[in-house]
């Protein structure tokens, strides 16, 4: 990591009336982010993971999208699946078993009335009953999941790139989804997604299968291809479990591996998220599963509203969502972790930077059982059992533009009963992000570099209890 640090005093104070000052009742910390910049690779052309120039870029134009829902959860789900469709932007279908019982139609697109215009049309799957499902206890329902890849092709919708596939509880971010898959040619074969964190998971189904929960990608050609020899390729593999494990498995016969990308999150794991989100991969953020079944990612919400809380921030800066930039105070010795947009830890001391970058264990295991289902995919770093010996956490607020930058603002939400020395973050009110958008490039995406924060201290004396501290690169 690249960082530097400067604190300016507007005003000179004496160290003892800086630590009265400190304990007041308001203080805000703002930081400001900005990403690094570095020299070009050089080249006189733009290099691609697929080793070739586009005419024009990816858009959302280009994506066609198939998720996988039925009748009884379709219902519920499709509040997740508003938060992230734009209907003038985007093509596709919700896939369901049956038909839903308020809708008379003969054909097999239906559509709910109420959110027509908030929604994809709704399809109704194929019969499944003549392919054979073995596993035992498992859901045959996998095998017409599996299929929605077939059905989806065969919509026949003109000008698609990319084919992108997921579960009604899969969220996606559109722009970033967009982005990630601008770094590769989609007239190349491509198989685009993820596994589970889980590490059991990954050895019970296949390191080598993409998740479909965090959802995946399937570049135009390789989705043609899969769609004449999905029927014939199932046939072999009634013995799986998943939808997903009989898509890899078929395309391993045509001879496509999975094409690893750490932004989507198939989020195998119960309990607090916290971990994972406030220390992301950087890369930008495509999806995000299970939002049932997981704790609230912001406390004293609902997961839905709390999800719509996270969507505001990223409607405003789609690129830097969750993207975690680290600073040091010299000055009261903290290092501050930022995951713009979504919450701020800031440690009592100074903490060294790998130690940072480890993923907190704020959450529990998937499944109960050995102690393998403790493993993960990713460093971690292990909470305090007392919580004032943890670093403070202040979850993201509010969030808007102002001019050419983003201002966003963290407040500390569930309070624990520590005493708050002096020079403790405890005694911190609110902190503010200032961050100009971040706008990755193809280049950028391509070679990632984590992005730089410092801290300009300054002072304006608007009373005897406000203190300012400001932060500039």
């Amino acid at each position: 990591m690249f960082f530097s640090q400067s604190l300016i005093f507007k005003t000179q104070f004496s160290s003892r009336l800086i630590n009265l000052i400190f304990i007041s009742s308001f203080l805000g910390l703002i930081l400001y982010l900005s990403f690094s910049s570095y020299s070009p690779l050089p080249s006189t052309r733009t290099l691609l993971l697929g080793g070739d120039e586009f005419s024009s870029p990816t858009s959302l134009d280009h994506v066609v999208f198939g998720i996988a829902s039925n009748a009884k959860s379709w219902p519920n789900r499709k509040e997740y699946v508003k938060m992230w469709w734009k209907p003038d932007q985007m093509r596709g279908c919700v896939f369901l078993d049956v038909k839903p019982n308020n809708n008379n139609n003969n054909n097999n697109t239906v559509l709910f009335d109420d959110d027509v215009s908030l929604l994809p049309p709704v399809c109704i799957s194929d019969d499944t009953s003549r392919f054979r499902y073995t596993w035992r206890g498992g859901l045959r329902s996998a095998i017409r999941v599996a299929r929605v890849v077939k059905e989806t092709v065969a919509l026949n919708h003109s000008n698609v790139r990319w084919f992108v596939f997921g579960d009604d509880d899969t969220v996606f971010f559109p722009e970033n989804l967009v982005k990630t898959l601008s770094k590769y040619d989609h007239e190349l074969p491509y198989f685009i997604g993820s596994n589970s964190e889980s590490f059991v998971q990954n050895r019970f189904f296949s390191f080598s299968m993409a998740f479909g929960g965090a959802g995946f990608a399937i570049s135009y050609p390789l989705a043609k291809t899969l769609a004449k020899v999905l029927d014939s390729c199932l046939e072999r593999y009634p013995h799986l479990y998943g939808s997903d494990g009989r898509i890899s498995s078929c395309l391993a016969e045509l001879g496509v591996g999975i094409t690893r990308e750490s932004g989507f999150h198939q989020m195998d794991m119960s309990g607090d998220p916290f971990g994972l989100l406030a220390v992301h991969p950087m890369t930008p953020l495509v999806t995000l599963h299970h939002a049932d079944y997981l704790d609230p990612i912001f406390p004293s919400m609902t997961n839905r509203d709390a999800m719509r809380h996270l969507y505001k921030a990223a409607e405003l800066d789609p690129h830097r969502i969750l993207q975690q930039t680290v600073c040091y105070d010299r000055w009261f010795s903290w290092t501050i972790s930022i995951s713009w947009g979504y919450a701020v830890e800031v440690f009592g001391n100074h903490v060294l930077l790998p130690d940072v970058l480890r993923v907190p264990a704020t959450f529990r295991p998937w499944k109960k059982g050995n102690m393998l289902h403790t493993l993960y995919s990713f460093d971690m770093r292990e909470q305090n059992k007392d919580p004032c010996k943890r670093p403070v956490v202040f979850h993201m607020n509010t969030a808007f533009v102002d001019g050419d930058q983003t201002v966003s603002s963290y407040k500390i939400v569930e309070r624990t009963n520590c005493t708050s020395n002096l020079g403790s973050p405890r005694g911190i009110e609110m902190i503010k992000v200032h961050a100009p958008k971040l706008n990755l490039d193809r280049k950028k995406l391509l070679a990632p570099r984590r992005q730089c924060c410092d801290i300009f201290v300054g002072f304006n004396m608007s009373g005897p209890d406000k203190l300012t501290w400001l932060t500039e690169l």
